[in-house]
């Protein structure tokens, strides 16, 4: 029956479909006032149809992913018992960001079936000693313990190598040789996101970072047969372009892999992005990470943890973590987004995406690669200054208002004060004097608008 009614209607090209939107607009320019052009580079056509696309993306999406708790490791008892209780609370599960050697391994896991919980263990500091005993830990039980390793983020973030250039690379080679964990090898790609980086940026940045991973790796033949590298991406608000960028990164990654020889599937562990959180008319905070947690699904992550909509200027406490854990509850249990792996496939829109950001994400990689590689042009500070560059352009549309963020520079409450209720500084940027290259900083897009407010907050109360 399908087929018949199907059959009565003959396929309409795109270059009809232009001829007609042409005819509508009645002699307005179709470029300028349909073709959007994104700060990331990319034309956005008002329409897509199979013409658009060449070929099928091949990829191998996870089967399901896992609502993720991230969890800041201070105290080994404190953090067992907050992992037990996020368990108990809906968590599949649990990313680990260690803060010191202190943090004993049988503490922090007593009671956690391994068998079950998948675990990220993210080092604040780099010690064999400390990993050699993780991993002793975890030997012969079944488990799956992905280990964040990442000295180029460290260095990244804050300007300076764990020790230096030669034995933090060392003890990459050693550790990347273990036999226990699921993965050591991780890319803090979240890092230029938010610090402003377009996403051709993002994942041409992440791309030439992992690969002079594996270019120190394969110099002794030492990347491990089953080398599953780790992704840590920062989801953005525009909602489409966020889900093409995780399907890119497979894609990117695949081609990257096959160069050296290894497994073509990859770890995707995702985060909303800090940079368009705002303080001021805070609980739009949920409808942001509640839409970018969705993209990260439909993009295909492994694991998503999502973060409280008041992490910015409160203290982690039990109500907004609870509020962060249910919202990707509701989107496993209710919403059913666990219910189909690959739901993007076949959109033309999304893969017409996908490929324009693979396309100009290669086009960085090689560049990178012409000028010497992801590690010199880091410490030659180039890096930097691009991201900043893209970062100040982002900032130029927030400032004019052609990039809305609703409470801020749209639709604000005057009315809302929040100087008095800041239980963390939002505006702290924290760079070591030691710093070796310049660092490449995170910040939010309205921290300029929120610094004025409250000064003017701050200035009132005095007055009075």
């Amino acid at each position: 029956m399908k087929a018949q009614l199907f059959k009565e209607f003959s396929p309409v090209s795109a270059e009809e479909w232009k001829q007609q939107i042409t005819k509508d607009l009645k002699g307005a320019d179709y470029d300028e006032n349909l073709i959007f052009e994104s700060p990331d580079g990319i034309r956005v056509k008002p329409y897509y149809t199979s013409e658009d696309i060449k070929g099928s993306i091949q990829l191998p999406p996870p089967k399901h992913w896992k609502i993720c708790e991230r969890i800041f490791a201070e105290d080994a008892k404190e953090t067992n018992l907050k992992a037990l209780n996020a368990i108990d609370k809906g968590a599949e599960s649990l990313w680990f960001v260690i803060s010191a050697e202190e943090i004993s391994p049988e503490v922090l896991f007593d009671g956690i079936n391994l068998e079950k919980i998948r675990i990220y263990i993210q080092l604040q500091f780099l010690s064999q000693d400390y990993i050699k005993n993780l991993d002793q830990y975890i030997s012969g039980k079944k488990t799956e313990v992905y280990l964040q390793v990442d000295i180029l983020a460290n260095l990244a973030r804050t300007g300076s190598w764990f020790f230096d250039p030669k034995k933090d690379i060392k003890a990459l080679k050693s550790i990347s040789i273990t036999s226990n964990f699921q993965s050591v090898v991780s890319v803090d790609v979240s890092l230029y996101q938010n610090a402003g980086a377009t996403i051709p940026q993002q994942l041409g940045y992440g791309l030439a970072h992992l690969n002079e991973y594996l270019n120190i790796l394969s110099q002794k033949s030492q990347i491990p047969k089953q080398f599953i590298p780790q992704f840590i991406l920062a989801t953005g608000g525009n909602y489409f372009f966020e889900i093409a960028k995780f399907k890119a990164l497979r894609w990117l990654y695949a081609t990257l892999a096959r160069e050296y020889g290894v497994a073509e599937s990859c770890d995707i562990l995702s985060q909303p992005t800090r940079r368009d959180k705002t303080i001021y008319d805070f609980n739009v905070n949920l409808l942001r990470t509640t839409s970018q947690s969705m993209s990260a699904v439909l993009g295909g992550a492994n694991a998503i943890s999502n973060q409280p909509y008041d992490m910015v200027f409160r203290k982690p406490n039990e109500f907004g973590e609870r509020i962060a854990r249910n919202q990707l509850l509701v989107l496993k249990h209710e919403a059913y987004f666990n219910k189909v792996a690959n739901a993007s496939d076949g959109a033309y829109y999304i893969e017409n995406l996908t490929r324009e950001f693979a396309t100009a994400a290669l086009a960085i990689f090689r560049e990178i690669e012409k000028e010497g590689g992801f590690l010199h042009m880091l410490r030659e500070g180039k890096i930097q200054q691009n991201i900043q560059q893209s970062a100040n352009k982002e900032q130029e549309l927030f400032d004019n208002g052609k990039l809305i963020l609703v409470g801020m520079n749209k639709f604000s409450n005057s009315q809302d004060e929040m100087s008095q209720n800041l239980e963390l500084d939002p505006f702290q940027v924290s760079i070591p004097n030691d710093a070796t290259i310049k660092p490449i900083v995170e910040k939010r897009i309205s921290e300029k608008q929120e610094q004025e407010r409250i000064q003017k907050e701050n200035a009132a109360i005095t007055q009075s």
